[in-house]
């Protein structure tokens, strides 16, 4: 029999604003202001302090100078250099642990895939993106290498916020297609093809997202 450990105050205030963020509710540019998120939240100043430094490090959170805190802008260049930092290392991650995927792994793996299509098609994406992410998990932490697993875990939230904010646009399809080509590969106990596979999902992620972003329509609620 096994226990949920309750998250603490912090850890539950981080939860709850990355889901904000990450999904729109918190848009680019929203100021973060310690009181509000307390008084909303209906807790004290400190742990909102602390999931505040904790988001900035993630790099959902900008401080500025002024210590005036705003939540990040999404632009061309971070997007870009986000992708090349999680296709690097997550497809390290997956190099390193797909020798070790049983059977097991891969029934989870189409589990996950299923529900990353399913969340899609009732417009869930938070679900959608929460499953996506988890179908790569699955083959970085068969590697057992937990120290890249959190590196992977810094920049995740920041790739779902990137396909949350275009949820309408056929970035989705390129993950569908590539984890449905991975797992078919990886069934036929084709294992490097299933890396380069998942390789290649990055190179065509990328400049889809450069187009798209080349010229964004302006977010009328930035600024308010």
């Amino acid at each position: 029999m096994s226990f949920a450990v309750p998250l603490t105050r912090r850890e539950a205030i981080v939860h709850h604003l990355r889901h904000e963020i990450v999904t729109g509710a918190l848009p680019p540019g929203t100021v973060i202001k310690d009181a509000e998120v307390a008084a909303r939240l209906g807790v004290s100043i400190t742990p909102v302090r602390e999931a505040i430094a904790q988001l900035a490090a993630e790099g959902l959170i900008d401080i500025a100078p002024n210590r005036t805190r705003r939540v990040t802008h999404v632009t061309q260049k971070n997007a870009l250099e986000l992708i090349d930092v999680m296709g690097v290392l997550a497809t390290a991650g997956v190099e390193w642990g797909v020798d070790n995927l049983t059977e097991s792994h891969l029934a989870r793996m189409r589990e996950r895939l299923d529900e990353f299509v399913a969340g899609l098609e009732r417009g869930d994406v938070t679900a959608a993106a929460a499953a996506g992410a988890d179908f790569s998990t699955i083959m970085i932490m068969a590697g057992g290498n937990r120290e890249l697993q959190t590196h992977v875990d810094l920049v995740v939230a920041r790739t779902r916020r990137l396909l949350a904010l275009n949820a309408e646009s056929d970035l989705w399809q390129v993950w569908i297609n590539g984890y449905r080509d991975v797992l078919d590969l990886l069934e036929r106990g084709d294992r490097p093809a299933a890396v380069e596979r998942y390789r290649a999902i990055y190179q065509e992620y990328r400049p889809r997202v450069q187009a798209l972003l080349a010229d964004p329509p302006a977010d009328p609620r930035v600024g308010r």
